[in-house]
């Protein structure tokens, strides 16, 4: 993963956020998350992606200092819509019916030889640990003060997620490039649901679908040894 680029800490972003567009909605994209499982709380990709491409959509209108996630994301979604076009497609239904495959098939690198560095595995894996950041920083926007500073809001989530996973040189852009974040207020406003403590509201409405999609994830990828693909 490529570290953002930025302008030197301290500098403020100037201007409105790139337009998400008039029908983006955030809380459509978070509530989405609610369709990723089913009754038998298996996670449907076809969902999952669905609801992923949401969030990327509002990265992207966050502008360029979270584009180190949001293109890595969107080159992740891509191989899974190709395993899914794919002559194999009946396996990548959910996130069990893939895992049962690709384990069973030995199509999962479990060592560093990279034989299979597209596996769904790992790349669902990828998208599953950049989720946790974003449902941490989303968390932390609405439980956080009007004043608190959005650069610590996110280097504190990226730091209990994603930083662990990058190596030194990535992890020093990024906190830097966070220094640039607008305010709390500009977030919320970001999120198109109405006034920032209408946006407050909803996300504590909403993130729940996210947290109970991530904890199902994480729980199948314990149970398979998986979390730790390199």
């Amino acid at each position: 993963m490529a570290a953002p680029s930025h302008p030197p800490c301290g500098t403020a972003l100037t201007g409105k956020m790139e337009d998400a567009g008039a029908d983006f909605n955030l809380k459509v994209v978070l509530v989405s998350f609610k369709q990723c499982l089913n009754e038998k709380d298996e996670v449907l990709l076809d969902h999952y992606i669905a609801s992923w491409k949401g969030l990327v959509r509002f990265l992207n209108s966050l502008g360029a200092v979270f584009s180190f996630i949001s293109k890595d994301v969107v080159s992740k979604l891509r191989i899974m819509e190709q395993l899914q076009a794919s002559p194999q497609h009946e396996h990548y239904v959910s996130l069990q019916s893939m895992m049962a495959y690709e384990t069973g098939n030995q199509l999962v690198d479990v060592d560093r030889r990279s034989r299979h560095p597209d596996s769904g595995c790992r790349t669902v894996l990828r998208l599953h640990r950049a989720l946790r950041w974003l449902q941490l920083f989303l968390e932390g926007l609405r439980t956080s003060a009007e004043d608190a500073r959005t650069s610590v809001l996110c280097t504190d989530s990226y730091n209990a997620s994603l930083a662990a996973y990058h190596p030194w040189i990535v992890r020093r852009a990024v906190t830097v490039a966070f220094c640039t974040l607008p305010t709390r207020k500009v977030f919320l406003e970001a999120m198109n649901v109405g006034s920032p403590e209408q946006a407050v509201e909803m996300l504590g409405e909403a993130l729940p679908f996210i947290e109970r999609v991530y904890d199902v994830s994480q729980k199948l990828y314990a149970q398979h040894s998986l979390l730790n693909l390199p």
